[in-house]
């Protein structure tokens, strides 16, 4: 039973990366290509400031895949594997889940989890480190601020799942809508007090040193020794469409393996029969 569960969900993984995909490459990819073409010209001017200051060339790492190649083939292969990866995830919590959650259809179950997957795992860590495009983040914080997205990432899942687990603790004595009430406002405050803690991107040591103290690393306008602008900070509306698109297009990968997966369980776990539907995660005698 357990492999063949996992099995549907890389399967609902594998397709809903592939639709975020279509749908990043379509929306999202203009304005990355918008950020790397920032970018360039932002090189280009800080050379030239260099240059003029008689400082030595910046000569760069040569790009090992052509843009062409990233936009397509990379990021096609990535969001398919990490679909499958989400995939194989929602499986897991689907199983925990099994038998936990009253008389819940099966299908009803999977769109649940699927939903908790993206609250958990993407919008609530987002609203503490949202997505940014090429151009934004500097190379000597790349690790911090992976840890820190991971640190975010981790404490989200884990106290959703605590959440879930409380509002069952609490069904008894207050009721099924209070006991939710409850337990979305303890995870709200555990969430907000790690929100808190953690440090701004732009607040970083190495970004207070090199570039002052700043919300984010999104770039400033860049200003020769005089303080005359030679070129412009990031553009507001590229770094607003591509968080939009990048969030929609997890949208679309959530909903997908929650959809695709909900008649596959549907049928697995609750074959019809003679007396109808039984409740999701009862047992059944085609299951082994």
């Amino acid at each position: 039973m357990e492999k063949r569960i996992i099995w549907r969900g890389l399967l609902a993984g594998a397709i809903g990366g592939l639709l975020a995909f279509v749908f990043a490459r379509i929306f999202a990819e203009p304005q990355i290509a918008s950020a790397i073409s920032y970018e360039s010209g932002r090189d280009a001017a800080q050379a030239a400031l260099d240059k003029a200051a008689g400082l030595p060339a910046d000569m760069g790492d040569p790009d090992l895949f052509s843009r062409a190649v990233q936009a397509n083939v990379g990021i096609g292969v990535g969001m398919v594997f990490f679909g499958m990866a989400m995939g194989a995830l929602f499986s897991v919590a689907y199983l925990l889940c099994l038998g936990r959650t009253g008389r819940l259809q099966a299908r009803t179950l999977s769109v649940l989890v699927a939903g908790g997957g993206l609250l958990g795992f993407y919008l609530v860590p987002f609203l503490k480190y949202p997505a940014n495009p090429p151009a934004i983040g500097h190379e000597e914080t790349i690790g911090q601020r992976s840890s820190l997205y991971l640190v975010m990432v981790l404490c989200s899942v884990v106290f959703l799942v605590g959440a879930v687990r409380l509002g069952q603790q609490l069904r008894g004595r207050f009721g099924n809508w209070n006991a939710t009430l409850l337990a979305a406002a303890a995870y709200a405050v555990a969430i907000g007090v790690v929100m808190a803690l953690l440090p701004d991107l732009g607040r970083l040591a190495d970004n207070v040193h090199s570039y002052g103290n700043h919300a984010t690393e999104t770039p400033l306008p860049l200003k020769d020794p005089q303080g005359r602008i030679v070129y412009p900070g990031f553009p507001a509306d590229v770094l607003a469409s591509f968080r939009l698109y990048s969030v929609a297009a997890q949208v679309v990968l959530w909903s997908t393996i929650g959809l695709v997966f909900a008649p596959m369980a549907q049928r697995l776990l609750q074959p019809a029969t003679a007396n109808g539907p039984t409740p999701a995660g009862a047992p059944e005698p085609t299951a082994a």
